[in-house]
């Protein structure tokens, strides 16, 4: 009994002296880590130790953020992981930190150093900047976790390469969100020999998104970096032995990272204290204009275009079929050759491009000691030179980066530089006509125009007196809105864009009218919406509502309107043209239901959650839009969704003493419509929050809110018992993650917040969108009054919406059914 005793009292002592020697934020030779014990920095702003994965089956050594542990920035082991946190981490004999599971090795600093030449005892210490140190007695650094990074990049942490050694300081992505593994991106320094060094995200050997080059204040395709200058201090180094880059927090900012995701995205984050959560400060890409290559050589993108690709000034489509069909990766081809010749390079010059993000610069030559003039001089010395532009653009612009070969991922940014393009002086003479000429030219444009409206105003006046409308205040309105913020095209263009609306480029039919694709003489492909010919009150209300509203909305999750037409009776709208129709030629389809994945399907959702917020509060004007449904969706060629349909939206006050309204006209469509605003004709926000509500289910499912099936009992049901996973369409639940699984539950709760009975229940757009991205939970949603009996509610909805249409008031119901 004294001997176990004994034993016992050995145990605990070895115990106490292992802990003590991995105090603080030091890990000496003597002592180790083990199970969940960790090692914390000076101030605890970071911990090392194990923590697990993939729902607890594997183990890794990595480095968290103290008060955000599941933000893991830092992992040893990563193709290496243990099956149980048994696995002891310590400073070997020979001064390498080790990660060993029994008898065996793991992981070892040994293999990224050489740590032989250690003077004497080696620890290793985790420091506030989240930099592991393995160094020995003389301070000598032997190994740091901030050479050899994973997903992550902190402040204080290099992006770039040694050009002595060749040694690489790079991020690569995990494999899934709950796999550190390696995946299958990676975010590098390019450094061209001789070049404009840039940062690049490769997926294998595909180069997937670059940042631009460095032009003295920040990435020239990252303009935002500007916005975080109070918050960061940016360094770009480019000498003789080293090129990189890294960013430092000033003092009093927040805590922050860059993240490259799994899905390839690169991601500022900073912690919001208040909220105890990350918030997302910029991504990258972050539209399809960041995609590289997307308009192949000598292509520009413009994000705010409805063809997002174009060609530089002098170029044309090298297949105008492919670009037809919406494949612009060929590029465009110079319609007049160069014609290179002596130092004065012959008959050719410069075509200024404004605003851009400079081409790739894999193949280029940077002299940062020159003049933009000599760099133009150069240029057209040397025949292979394309183009040019300034490499530092302070000060006005100094130093020279010359392009070679084909301009490649060029586009429009905010406060981009300037590119100036070589053609030939033929091309000039177009580009550059004489500004006499240009004023001459708009001042006609402006006459001729101000006669049509003229015309145009006298012929509406007459056709109000004729008719006799009611709604004389909108067509006193009509020309003074279409001269302004609205374009005006001429019939002749629609009639030729649309082949004489030839029904072969028929697209959609409804109650509205026909859509047509047309294609305008500039090459931009269009849907042109051909108003019904019947000159009702209604139809001149909602074509003008059109027309008021979209012209002074601008985002990217809302259609563009382009322009109309007016001609005699007959109105158009003309739209930028959507490739993939709407949002309901895809999820109530059998075959094309599977087409949408669940990532494409969250994406729309989110699109769909952001374009309601700016109609609710951040455009300049707030707007309901009063018939959000699946067919007033549509998805342009990268599956992007656009909001549509502004026939019936309206103006809405948001001070708080007004906050919902009544109307005696209820229009909408069966389905989507809000309880309270078919009941009594009470509108709000809350209306558009009840139809998104209607909407996501609707996506989540792949099913119709409709009379013969009532979609939000049967989530209501599932959602009670949770089983709200098993809402997923079958199309494509096989296929889905345990995590997409989790991500589409959490929709189906906060659709059955939106579709609430009391709408001060509902949550407002701006709270919708955290709660999608799952960094707000969603609380409880009361049980829908329409779950009680489907049938019964139905009827009684109704019967009292019978009740309104008998008392005077007006109203207009679409019914949904399947096709």
């Amino acid at each position: 009994m004294a001997m176990s005793h004994l034993l016992l009292l050995a145990l605990l002592l070895a115990s106490a002296c292992t802990s003590s020697s991995a105090s603080g934020n030091t890990l000496t030779q003597s002592g180790n880590l083990t199970g969940i014990r960790t090692l914390a920095s000076p101030g605890d702003a970071f911990r090392l130790g194990l923590f697990a994965a993939s729902n607890r089956s594997r183990w890794f050594l990595g480095i968290w953020f103290t008060v955000s542990p599941d933000t893991v920035v830092w992992v040893a082991n990563r193709d290496s992981p243990l099956t149980s946190p048994s696995g002891v981490v310590e400073v070997s004999i020979g001064g390498a930190l080790v990660l060993r599971d029994g008898a065996s090795t793991v992981w070892s600093s040994s293999d990224y150093s050489n740590s032989s030449a250690a003077a004497g005892a080696v620890a290793a210490e985790l420091r506030d900047t989240g930099n592991l140190v393995l160094a020995d007695a003389a301070g000598t650094v032997l190994w740091q976790s901030f050479e050899h990074p994973t997903n992550t990049f902190l402040p204080e942490m290099r992006v770039g390469r040694s050009l002595a050694t060749g040694a690489e300081w790079s991020l690569s992505s995990w494999r899934a969100a709950d796999d550190p593994s390696p995946g299958e991106f990676r975010y590098v320094m390019a450094t061209p020999r001789g070049g404009a060094p840039e940062l690049h995200v490769w997926s294998g050997g595909r180069k997937v998104y670059r940042t631009g080059p460095w032009n003295g204040v920040r990435f020239s395709g990252i303009p935002e970096m500007t916005t975080f200058e109070d918050m960061f201090e940016f360094r770009f180094t480019a000498a003789a032995g080293e090129v990189s880059y890294m960013f430092r927090n000033r003092d009093g900012s927040p805590m922050s990272r860059v993240l490259l995701n799994e899905s390839g995205v690169m991601q500022r984050m900073v912690w919001d204290k208040a909220s105890g959560t990350w918030s997302n400060f910029w991504s990258g890409p972050r539209d399809q204009c960041d995609g590289y290559g997307r308009c192949g050589a000598f292509g520009v993108c413009n994000v705010v275009d409805a063809l997002v690709c174009g060609c530089i000034t002098g170029f044309v489509p090298r297949s105008a079929a492919e670009w037809y069909m919406r494949n612009t990766s060929g590029g465009c081809a110079r319609r007049t050759p160069l014609r290179c010749g002596g130092s004065g390079g012959g008959d050719d010059g410069f075509y200024v491009l404004r605003g851009v993000k400079l081409p790739d610069t894999e193949r280029t030559a940077e002299d940062a000691s020159a003049t933009l003039q000599e760099c133009a001089r150069r240029c057209l010395a040397n025949c292979s030179c394309t183009a040019y532009a300034a490499a530092d653009i302070r000060g006005g612009g100094s130093g020279c980066i010359q392009w070679f070969g084909d301009l490649v991922d060029t586009r429009f940014v905010d406060s981009g530089q300037d590119l100036y393009v070589r053609l030939a002086k033929s091309e000039l003479a177009v580009a550059d006509a004489p500004k006499n000429t240009r004023k001459f030219v708009a001042v006609i444009t402006l006459v001729v125009t101000g006669f049509a409206l003229l015309l145009l105003s006298l012929a509406f006046v007459i056709w109000r007196k004729v008719r006799r409308s009611e709604r004389v205040t909108m067509l006193d309105g009509a020309v003074e809105l279409m001269s302004g913020e609205c374009p005006t095209y001429p019939m002749g263009i629609i009639r030729t864009a649309t082949n004489g609306f030839c029904a072969d480029n028929v697209i959609g039919r409804g109650g509205f009218g026909v859509v047509y694709k047309g294609q305008l003489p500039d090459g931009q492909h269009v849907a042109v919406k051909k108003l019904s010919a019947e000159n009702t009150a209604q139809a001149l209300n909602e074509f003008m509502n059109e027309v008021v509203l979209i012209a002074n909305l601008q985002h990217r999750n809302l259609v563009r309107l382009l322009g109309c037409c007016v001609h005699c009776s007959e109105r158009m709208l003309v739209y930028e043209y959507m490739s993939n129709k709407s949002l309901d030629f895809f999820i109530f389809a059998e075959r094309r239901r599977a087409l949408l994945s669940w990532k494409t399907r969250l994406d729309i959702i989110l699109g769909i959650a952001r374009g309601v917020l700016y109609l609710h509060q951040d455009s300049r004007l707030n707007i309901i839009h009063r018939d959000l449904k699946a067919a007033n969706v549509l998805l342009d060629g990268d599956m992007v969704a656009k909001i549509s349909d502004f026939g019936i939206a309206r103006l809405f006050s948001t001070s708080a003493d007004r906050q919902e309204t009544i109307t005696g006209r209820i229009i909408g469509t069966y389905g989507y419509m809000a309880p309270e605003y078919a009941m009594d004709g009470t509108m709000s926000f809350m209306q558009d929050v009840y139809s998104f509500g209607v909407l996501l289910l609707e996506i989540v499912s792949g099913r119709r809110n409709q009379r013969s099936f009532n979609l939000i009992a049967h989530a209501w049901g599932l959602w009670e018992g949770g089983r709200s996973r098993d809402l997923t369409d079958p199309a494509i639940r096989g296929g889905c993650t345990g995590g997409e699984l989790g991500q589409a539950a959490t929709c189906v709760q906060v659709a059955l917040l939106c579709v609430q009975d009391c709408p001060s229940r509902r949550p407002p757009m701006a709270d919708v969108i955290p709660m999608l991205l799952q960094q707000t939970a969603p609380g409880r949603p009361q049980r829908p009054v329409v779950c009680s009996n489907p049938a019964a509610a139905a009827a009684a909805a109704l019967a009292v919406l019978a009740e309104i249409t008998g008392g005077g008031n007006e109203l207009t119901i679409t019914s949904l059914e399947g096709r």
